[in-house]
């Protein structure tokens, strides 16, 4: 849904063009839009891990992006909202690896093939960590109950495939042990291995994962 800017907010253009629009005024795709705000969660990560989220400004993000602020309201209502939509995206990684799953037991190589592939998204996406280290009492402030209820029913998901008495249970031990190898890996290692590469770091984490669920 279009968003407006707050009245209250500063130096916005008169007709200055919206986040879903380009620069002469067409009506921009939806992909554009799409794109547009991806573009406008990347800067604002590298914003806050540089400066810390209350260093930040949304000025700063609308210039390093070449926008105006106004272009930000179409897509955020505030910087809150940005940080948010930031911290969701770590909802991804499991998202895919619990529709793989489905209904059916889980097995040892199947969980294996699921962290791999968790491992690369984590990867993917490893300054969230980052940002996460060097906010965490801005992102301990936002609590929302449609965060809460989301962030409550992955975790729910995960520990139903773990209590799943159709798989041996020194299997399901040994699954929630290499899960806890990749979280605690990347998440709460915070800057620890910040000097190691995205491939020397998976392929080690790959390799523990192996030996873990082979025990």
């Amino acid at each position: 849904m279009t968003q407006t800017a707050p009245a209250e907010s500063e130096d916005l253009p008169t007709g200055a063009p919206r986040g879903d629009e380009l620069g002469d005024g067409e009506r921009a795709p939806e992909a554009a839009a799409v794109n547009t705000r991806e573009r406008i969660l990347d800067v604002a990560l590298d914003l806050f891990i540089e400066q810390g989220f209350d260093g930040a400004s949304l000025r700063q993000i609308a210039e390093r992006l070449g926008v105006t602020k106004a272009a930000l309201y179409y897509h955020f209502e505030s910087k809150d909202d940005i940080l948010m939509a930031l911290h969701l995206r770590l909802h991804e990684f499991g998202r895919d690896a619990l529709i793989r799953m489905g209904d059916g037991p889980v097995t040892l190589t199947l969980w294996g093939e699921l962290l791999g592939e968790i491992v690369d998204q984590m990867l993917a996406q490893r300054k969230i960590f980052l940002m996460h280290e060097r906010n965490q009492a801005a992102l301990e402030k936002l609590h929302r109950k449609d965060h809460d209820a989301e962030h409550e029913d992955i975790q729910n998901q995960f520990r139903q495939v773990l209590a799943d008495t159709r798989v041996p249970l020194r299997d399901r031990v040994r699954m929630a042990a290499s899960f806890g190898v990749v979280f605690s890996s990347l998440f709460l290692s915070g800057e620890a291995f910040s000097s190691t590469t995205n491939e020397e770091l998976g392929e080690m984490l790959r390799e523990v994962i192996r030996n873990v669920l082979q025990g």
